[in-house]
């Protein structure tokens, strides 16, 4: 097992689960930030409200861990690790407010130019998400996200303002977060579709405008500078058939088409598949795509493929009617009796990730990164101030070993950035205690707390792992 020279090690957030200061400089309000609090351990989700009421309610995106102020001290944090890169998100909305206008917020832009300038004074690549959740909210509202093509070129717009003022701070980007998820029941906010109730044809016609503004990106980008590498980002649950009866296994191909293929084949391909064509026809779905639309989306294929993996799932015929459902997956999928579960319920699946390399790998033969890969656990602060989280350890030596044993394999495995790299909020449940980072944070589900930093037992073993390029584990 060996990892290539000069691999990607590092770690992973996002803007809208980190930040906090939600309306400081100049910020508008993201979708994110309308997000309330909710909790697994009541059952309780996430609600989305049109009015934010913080009077009477908690929203932690507002605060988050306020790496807005801290951003120094978590950056020196993860180049004490060793970090050689750095996944994170910019805020839409601090560039733009609104997301519709033509000037951007300078404030915003400052700031990230002294993101990256700190970055860059530890050697740290940072590998810039465009949009992770972070939708403004007033284009959800005012246009109904993208399901109006003029969202299209705001968000080229916004793209383009990025690279001309980053273009020598920052080489690896994503156009889009888990853009996957655009068409799930949970997932629609994400491309701005909460005004009403929409037809499946209106969901699919929106994530057609969002490959259509992430080609737009990839061509805008490569003109700017062309040493950018601008790939894609999808959330991947693997799927194995429950049983080998033939039934199992046909609905296994054809829910992992549609979920975990299709955005990929669009984005890595440059043109729909042929088993979406026969799911629209099926299923009475129209979406407009025009001679113009199917010449960008060939002409603003990316140029390597990233993937968050925290899971897989077993598919049968009969999913509908099962009571063994597997817990946390967003896909829906049977439990797997060979798995071990996460406290949320997630079943970890180390050799699950060799397998969905492989798997990418020779479907797209394009450079891939895992840019999301943790375990989410109750981490138990002491009285003398350590955490002791052997089971993080644990499972990450399991994803590193299996993700060397693909590279042996072949596949062309260029970086890791393991997701919550320092404590945030859950993008699912806005939960502090559902923990992944190796830098424990002193903030609870309630806001309460110093906001002070720990390194975890899991921080001086990840920063080995870095120091021998993968070989002590």
């Amino acid at each position: 097992m060996s990892f290539p020279k000069g691999f990607l090690w590092g770690g992973a957030t996002a803007a809208n689960q980190c930040e906090g200061a939600w309306d400081v400089d100049g910020k508008g309000d993201s979708i994110s930030d309308h997000n309330r609090a909710g909790s697994r351990t009541s059952g309780t989700h996430r609600a989305f409200d049109l009015e934010i009421d913080t009077d009477n309610y908690y929203y932690p995106s507002h605060t988050a861990i306020d790496f807005y102020h801290h951003y120094k001290e978590d950056i020196a944090l993860f180049a004490e690790m060793g970090y050689k890169t750095y996944r994170m998100s910019i805020n839409w909305t601090r560039i733009f407010p609104k997301g519709d206008e033509t000037t951007p917020n300078e404030a915003g832009l400052k700031f990230y130019d002294d993101v990256f300038d700190e970055c860059a004074k530890y050697g740290i690549e940072p590998l810039v998400t465009i949009s992770h959740f972070e939708l403004p909210f007033h284009l959800g509202k005012e246009y109904d996200g993208f399901l109006d093509k003029r969202v299209i070129g705001f968000y080229e717009n916004y793209a383009v303002t990025l690279f001309e003022r980053y273009k020598d701070k920052v080489k690896y980007w994503l156009t889009f977060n888990e853009i996957n998820f655009g068409t799930l029941p949970h997932g629609l906010r994400i491309n701005g579709l909460f005004n009403r109730e929409y037809t499946e044809s209106e969901q699919y016609q929106a994530l057609h405008n969002v490959f259509l503004a992430s080609a737009r990106a990839v061509i805008a980008g490569h003109k700017i500078n062309p040493e950018f590498k601008i790939g894609c980002m999808l959330a991947y649950i693997t799927m194995y058939p429950k049983t080998c009866k033939p039934e199992d296994v046909l609905k296994t191909q054809q829910m992992n088409d549609r979920l975990n293929f299709f955005c990929g084949d669009v984005q890595a391909k440059g043109k729909y598949p042929y088993y979406m064509k026969r799911y629209f026809e099926q299923n009475d779905v129209h979406v407009e795509i025009t001679p113009e639309d199917k010449a960008l989306l060939q002409e603003g294929t990316v140029d390597y493929y990233t993937f968050s993996y925290y899971m897989t799932t077993c598919i049968a015929a009969d999913l509908d009617q099962r009571d063994d459902k597997s817990g946390g997956n967003l896909f829906g999928g049977v439990s797997n009796e060979y798995l071990e579960t996460s406290d949320w319920g997630w079943q970890i699946d180390p050799v699950g990730l060799r397998f969905t390399l492989n798997q990418l790998y020779s479907r797209y033969e394009l450079p891939l990164m895992v840019v999301e890969n943790g375990l989410g656990a109750f981490d138990e602060f002491t009285a003398d101030g350590t955490i002791d989280d052997d089971y993080r350890i644990d499972y990450f030596k399991q994803h590193i070993v299996e993700m060397g044993k693909a590279i042996d394999d072949g596949v062309d495995l260029i970086g890791y950035t393991p997701w919550g790299c320092i404590d945030l909020i859950s993008a699912g449940t806005g939960e502090m205690s559902k923990r992944y980072g190796f830098i424990y944070v002193d903030r609870d589900d309630e806001g309460n707390g110093s906001l002070k930093r720990y390194p975890k037992k899991s921080f001086y073993w990840y920063k080995k792992v870095i120091e021998s390029n993968g070989e002590e584990l």
